[in-house]
C-alpha cells in the first residue's frame, strides 16, 4: 500500500474524491482501484506542522533579548511540533510506519513550500521508504487521475525543497538578530514597543516610507494654463498654450497677457499629426498582476485575493493560484478551445463568441514552454462551474481570469493619436491632443474605460478660423500619489521600480522582486499587524513606528530591495541546482553578524528629530503583561500585548490565540476581553462598522470553528 500526504485536508479530499474511498480519523482510506491495486491512505497536513525551534530550544541564555547574547547563530537548525497539530502528525507517523505501507506519495502543493512541509514531515516521522510526487496545477478529476498516472521521482523537486529550506532558515537568522538589536537599542531611546525586522518586510516598508517622505516634502505650487476653444470652418476644439515644450506657466500675468492678446484673433492649423497605435491583448495572469487587478476593480486587498482564489483551486475552477509565469504551455493551449466552447454557453460570457481567433496554440505571446517556471498561468479549468452557486467575491476573481482568457482569443485594440498645432495671429502656438477609438478589439472584453480625452474634428494643415473662446484655467502642482495594494505588489515584483507598460512585462515574466508570489500578499499583511502600515481608502499609509524602525535602519541594506531582489534570485538558483544552499547560508550568517554591528555602531547617532514618537514611547503606561483571562486553545494565561490581547504561550508552542483591542471601528474594552473569556460572550457592544453599515452585536467565542464570531441582536 501507499500513504499520500496532502498540504491541506480540503486538498487530501478533493485527491481522494475520484477513488472509492471510507472515511477515517485524520485520513481516508482509498480502496483498491486500478491506479492503486492494494488501496492507498490519504491523509494531510494542516499547513506547516513544524517550524524552527526558537532561540532558547539551542541555548537557554538566547531567551534574554540582551545585546550579549547576539548575533544568534545555530550550528544546526531544529525543527519543533506545533502543538495544536500534534495529533495530526501522530496520526500521520503511524500511517507511514505501518508495515504493509512501501512508498509514500509526497501531494503538498505543487511549489516551494509544499516541498518544504511535505519533506519535513516525513523527515520529522524517521521513516525512510521510497517517495514519489504528485505534481499538478489543477485539481480536476482529469488533472489529478493524470496525475497519479505520472508521478515524478521525488529526486526532481528536491532542489526546491533546498530552496525553500535555505530561505526559512535564512529569513530566522535575519529575522531574530535584526528584531532583537533594533528592539534592543531603540528601547534605549525610549521607544517601548517590539520591532520585527525581515528581509522581505522591511524593504517593502522601506518603499512605503519613501514615498511618504516624498509626500511630506512636497510643496505645492499654483500655475495657469491658458485654454483657448478655436472655430475652424464651424469645426471647435481646445487647445493649450504651448511654450518652449510646457503648457503650464508658473507667471500669472504671462498667462493673463497671452489669454488677453488672443481675445477675437485670426488662427492657423499649423500642423497635423496622426498616429495609428496597436495594442495588443494584456498576457494572461500571474498572481502578483491578479492581485493587482483585483484591488484596482474591486478594493481586494492581496491577501483577500489569494484566499478567494485558492478556494476556487481547491473546488477545481482555476488552476494553481500561487504561480509566477504569465505564460501556458502547448499541453494547456490544447485545452482551451474545450474550455471556451463551455464558456460560450454562459450568458455573461456569450456576446464575445464567436471569437476572432479558434486557438492561440501557436501564439507565443501566450505559449511559450521556456516561460513556464514551475506552474503555467492562472487559467479557468475544464470545469467550469455554475457561476450563480459562486459566492459575490469567488464571481469576481473567476471573471477576471475567464475576461483575460477570452481577450487573448480577441482582436488588437487599434487608436488614432491625432496632434494638432495651431498659431494664433502668427505668434502664440498652441496644441491640441485626442484620440480615437478605431478597434475596440480586446478592450470590449476587459472592459476598458476610455480615457477623458477629446475627440479631434478633421481639420487640414493651413486651414484658418477664429479664437472662439480663451480664458486662464489655474491648478496646483500635485504631489506623488500614495500606493495602493495592488500597487504596492507590482512595485514589489519589480523590487521597487516603476517600469512601463513594456518594461513590465518583460519584468513581471522573471522570478526577481521581493518576495515570491506565495509570499507578498502575507508580508503586507504583516506589516499591518506589527502597526507600520495602515489601509485607508485603499490607500497605504505609513505609521510613526514604520518610519521610526526605517530611520533608523537607515540606507542599510537591510532595507535594500535591490539586495533582497538578488537574494530571491540566488534562491531561485538554488532551486535550479545552479547554486549552493551551503555557500548561500554562510554568506547569510555573516550578514546576520554584521547587521548587529552595524546597528549598535549608528545607534549613537539616532535623533529621530521631527517625527512623533509620542505613541511608541507611551507603551510603557499601558497595562502590557496584565492577566485577562484563560486562553481558549489551550489553557495557557491570556495578557495585555498592547495593541492585541494574546496567549503567553505563543513563544513556546506558538499558540496563536489573540484577540484584538479593535474590532470593526469599534474598541474591546478589557471588561468585555475578561467577559468573553470566562463566559464565551461579551455583552452587546454597538456601533460595529462593515463599510457604510453599523450593527450591533456581542463577540463570542466560537468553539466549533476556533475563532472569534458575532451574536446578533435578534
Amino acid at each position: 500500500m501507499k500513504v499520500i500526504i496532502a498540504e491541506k485536508p480540503d486538498q487530501g479530499k478533493t485527491l481522494a474524491s475520484i477513488f472509492q474511498t471510507k472515511k477515517r480519523e485524520g485520513y481516508i482510506e482509498i480502496l483498491p482501484n486500478e491506479l492503486f491495486p492494494k488501496g492507498a491512505y490519504m491523509t494531510w497536513a494542516v499547513g506547516h506542522l513544524f517550524e524552527l525551534a526558537p532561540p532558547e530550544t539551542y541555548e537557554a541564555s538566547w531567551k534574554r533579548w540582551t545585546l550579549d547574547t547576539l548575533p544568534i547563530i545555530p550550528d544546526r537548525f531544529q525543527y519543533e511540533i506545533d502543538r495544536k497539530k500534534a495529533k495530526q502528525f501522530a496520526i500521520i507517523k503511524q500511517l507511514l510506519r505501518k508495515p504493509e505501507v512501501i512508498e509514500i506519495i509526497h501531494a503538498g502543493d505543487a511549489g516551494r513550500e509544499g516541498e518544504l512541509i511535505i519533506r519535513n514531515i516525513i523527515y520529522m516521522s524517521g521513516v525512510k521508504k521510497p517517495i514519489k510526487r504528485l505534481w499538478i496545477s489543477s485539481l480536476t478529476p482529469k488533472a489529478i487521475e493524470q496525475g497519479f498516472r505520472q508521478l515524478l521521482d521525488e529526486k526532481q523537486t528536491r532542489p526546491l525543497y533546498e530552496e525553500a529550506y535555505a530561505r526559512t532558515c535564512a529569513d530566522w537568522l535575519v529575522g531574530i538578530n535584526a528584531s532583537r538589536v533594533y528592539t534592543i537599542l531603540l528601547k534605549q531611546k525610549g521607544m517601548n514597543d517590539v520591532f520585527s525586522v525581515g528581509r522581505v518586510q522591511t524593504p517593502t516598508l522601506a518603499l512605503i516610507v519613501r514615498r511618504e517622505k516624498e509626500i511630506e516634502q512636497f510643496r505645492s505650487e499654483p500655475f495657469w494654463e491658458v485654454v483657448a476653444t478655436f472655430d475652424v470652418d464651424g469645426k471647435r476644439y481646445e487647445g493649450k498654450w504651448w511654450h518652449e515644450n510646457e503648457t503650464r506657466t508658473y507667471d500669472r500675468e504671462l498667462a493673463e497677457k497671452v489669454s488677453a492678446f488672443c481675445r477675437q484673433k485670426q488662427v492657423e492649423v499649423a500642423e497635423v499629426t496622426c498616429e495609428r497605435k496597436t495594442f495588443l491583448p494584456p498576457l494572461l495572469f500571474n498572481l502578483s498582476t491578479l492581485q493587482a487587478a483585483a484591488n484596482k476593480r474591486f478594493k481586494y486587498s492581496p491577501q483577500k485575493t489569494l484566499d478567494i482564489l485558492q478556494k476556487l483551486y481547491q473546488k477545481g475552477y482555476v488552476s494553481y493560484p500561487r504561480s509566477d509565469s504569465q505564460y501556458v504551455t502547448k499541453g494547456e493551449a490544447e485545452t482551451f478551445p474545450h474550455i471556451l466552447k463551455q464558456l460560450s454557453q454562459k450568458e455573461e460570457y456569450a456576446p464575445y463568441f464567436p471569437l476572432v481567433h479558434e486557438s492561440i496554440l501557436h501564439n507565443k505571446r501566450y505559449v511559450n514552454e521556456k516561460k513556464v517556471t514551475d506552474h503555467y498561468a492562472i487559467i479557468p479549468t475544464e470545469q467550469v462551474p455554475n457561476l450563480t452557486k459562486l459566492s459575490q467575491d469567488e464571481r469576481n476573481i473567476y471573471d477576471l481570469v475567464v475576461r483575460r482568457l477570452i481577450a487573448a482569443h480577441s482582436e488588437e485594440a487599434i487608436f488614432d493619436y491625432t496632434t494638432i498645432v495651431t498659431v494664433v495671429d502668427g505668434r502664440a502656438r498652441f496644441i491640441s491632443k485626442g484620440k480615437k477609438q478605431i478597434q475596440a478589439g480586446w478592450r470590449d472584453v476587459l472592459m476598458s474605460q476610455d480615457d477623458d480625452v477629446q475627440l479631434l474634428p478633421n481639420v487640414q494643415s493651413g486651414e484658418k478660423g477664429m479664437v472662439y473662446d480663451v480664458y486662464v484655467k489655474e491648478g496646483k502642482t500635485q504631489p506623488p500619489k500614495r500606493y495602493t495594494e495592488g500597487e504596492l505588489i507590482t512595485l514589489m515584483k519589480t523590487a521597487g521600480k516603476f517600469l512601463d507598460d513594456e518594461q513590465l512585462e518583460k519584468v513581471l515574466a522573471k522570478t526577481e522582486g521581493l518576495g515570491t508570489e506565495a509570499t507578498r500578499a502575507s508580508i503586507i499583511t504583516t506589516l499591518k499587524q506589527r502597526n507600520y502600515i495602515e489601509i485607508k481608502n485603499n490607500q497605504v499609509y505609513v505609521t510613526d513606528k514604520g518610519k521610526v524602525l526605517i530611520d533608523a535602519i537607515g540606507p542599510h541594506l537591510l532595507a535594500s530591495p535591490e539586495m533582497t531582489a538578488k537574494w530571491e534570485q540566488r534562491l531561485s538558483e538554488i532551486g535550479e541546482e545552479k547554486a549552493s544552499a551551503t555557500a548561500f547560508m554562510e554568506q547569510v550568517k555573516k550578514l546576520a553578524a554584521k547587521i548587529v554591528a552595524d546597528a549598535v555602531q549608528v545607534a549613537n547617532h539616532w535623533s529621530f528629530e521631527g517625527l512623533d514618537t509620542t505613541s511608541i514611547q507611551q507603551k510603557k503606561k499601558t497595562t502590557i503583561g496584565k492577566h485577562v483571562g484563560v486562553c481558549k486553545l489551550c489553557g495557557g494565561s491570556v495578557i495585555d500585548k498592547g495593541s492585541f490581547y494574546g496567549c503567553v504561550n505563543y513563544a513556546k508552542t506558538k499558540c496563536s490565540f489573540t484577540i484584538s483591542k479593535t474590532i470593526l471601528g469599534k474598541s474591546i474594552s478589557q471588561a468585555n476581553v475578561k467577559k468573553l473569556l470566562a463566559e464565551g460572550k461579551t455583552s452587546v457592544i454597538k456601533g460595529f462598522k462593515k463599510g457604510e453599515n453599523t450593527f450591533n452585536a456581542a463577540v463570542i467565542w466560537d468553539e466549533k470553528e476556533k475563532r472569534i464570531s458575532f451574536s446578533f441582536e435578534k
